[in-house]
């Protein structure tokens, strides 16, 4: 196992009646001037925006609204947040909604308060000092936003998709009430859970030389099977007992706790920004569309790791590679019972050689560097990955 440093600063308020909470985190923070980051008119019909505005007005908090996140987060929407930002002066970020709002949320905490480029920023070229404080009332279980040290963006103008990582990314304060996710679309549902999902996958497949880590190990299984079942209760008929295992789940998968001693792999994850970036799809279906094809490319640096998988999470019996390959194919089959995309083409159709290609050198920021730790990936090797998707 490797050394480790691990910190859960969020402070967590998850229940039925998690939105009382509100004031006294405010409170703590000192905050006075809140600006509310959110995406569609969801929160307003159902009324969720209006109680919290009202909370606020009852402790004489000051606020303005920021509206209209979309899914993959736009750069330029957040460049007009961090205008917004710098002319009402809040000393608090208030995110309602998923991970592309609490992402959005969080890009604004820096770039309203930082000289120089955000972009720049995003990219490390130029460190962040300080940051607004996040807090956040989480409405979609997908992204772990709520509990996470990271952020990812879409440069709308280059069709580059990132990620930032910070430890001023880390919120607060989280709103938790699975209540407030029950109104979901079933696409919705099935997007998170593969997100939830992949986030503990792309830890679980660390280094291979990296294999005595028995209780993050514990862990992430049993996450795993957690999401699995009640995942799929929830997209077959969506009540407040699944959802609150998808919630808790979705913060316990992305906040470092399903990789500590181990590594993080993440390949995936970047093969999807691609995909994201290049055709505006929904992340978590980008995610299932890869998986299998990487598994399939890697499986062979560490087929133990791919047997154990098969065993504890799907309770496949075996010791051999065809045990593996079934744990593959029992992933893919329950991202498609969930009508997610299991390749190229089930995603967006099936792509030319010259739109591979590109997906390739993109990935690999135009050869400079190798993506994946399990197996370090180069622009010829994501190219195969790729292409192995696209049927």
């Amino acid at each position: 196992m490797r050394d480790f440093k691990f910190s859960i600063p969020t402070s967590i308020n998850f229940g039925k009646d998690a939105l009382n909470a509100l004031p006294v985190e405010l409170d703590k923070l000192n905050a006075k001037r809140i600006m509310i980051c959110y995406g569609s008119d969801r929160i307003e019909k159902n009324g969720l925006l209006d109680k919290v505005i009202n909370i606020l007005k009852s402790i004489s908090v000051e606020y303005c609204l920021f509206k209209g996140v979309q899914a993959n987060p736009r750069y330029s929407h957040v460049l007009k947040g961090v205008e917004k930002a710098k002319e009402f002066n809040p000393d608090c970020m208030l995110a309602i909604g998923g991970g592309s709002v609490i992402d959005t949320a969080k890009a604004i905490a820096i770039g309203a308060v930082n000289d120089g480029n955000l972009w720049d920023i995003w990219c490390y070229k130029i460190k962040e000092t300080h940051a607004l404080k996040v807090g956040c009332i989480l409405t979609i279980p997908a992204a772990g936003s709520e509990t996470s040290d990271s952020a990812v963006l879409t440069n709308d103008f280059l069709s580059d998709k990132r990620g930032h990582s910070s430890d001023k990314f880390v919120c607060s304060f989280a709103i938790m009430n699975p209540e407030f996710a029950l109104s979901l679309p079933k696409y919705q549902i099935a997007c998170g859970v593969v997100d939830i999902m992949m986030h503990t996958l792309d830890r679980y497949f660390y280094r291979p030389e990296l294999q005595s880590n028995a209780m993050t190990d514990g862990i992430s299984e049993s996450l795993l099977r957690t999401v699995i079942e009640y995942g799929r209760r929830a997209y077959e008929n969506c009540d407040y007992e699944s959802m609150s295992e998808l919630m808790w789940a979705g913060s316990l998968s992305h906040n470092n706790l399903t990789g500590l001693g181990g590594g993080r792999e993440f390949a995936v994850h970047q093969l999807g920004h691609e995909l994201s970036a290049m055709f505006d799809v929904a992340h978590g279906a980008s995610l299932s569309a890869m998986w299998g094809h990487w598994a399939r490319y890697v499986m062979d640096k560490d087929i133990k790791r791919f047997i154990r998988y098969a065993n504890n999470v799907w309770r496949i019996d075996g010791d051999d590679r065809e045990t593996a390959l079934k744990g593959i194919k029992a992933t893919e089959n329950y991202f498609a019972s969930l009508d997610m995309p299991v390749s190229l083409k089930d995603l967006k159709g099936v792509q030319s050689e010259e739109t591979l290609k590109t997906l390739a050198n993109k990935c690999s920021r135009n050869r400079s560097r190798v993506v994946g730790e399990f197996s370090q990936l180069d622009e010829k090797a994501l190219y195969e990955v790729y292409k192995s998707a696209n049927f």
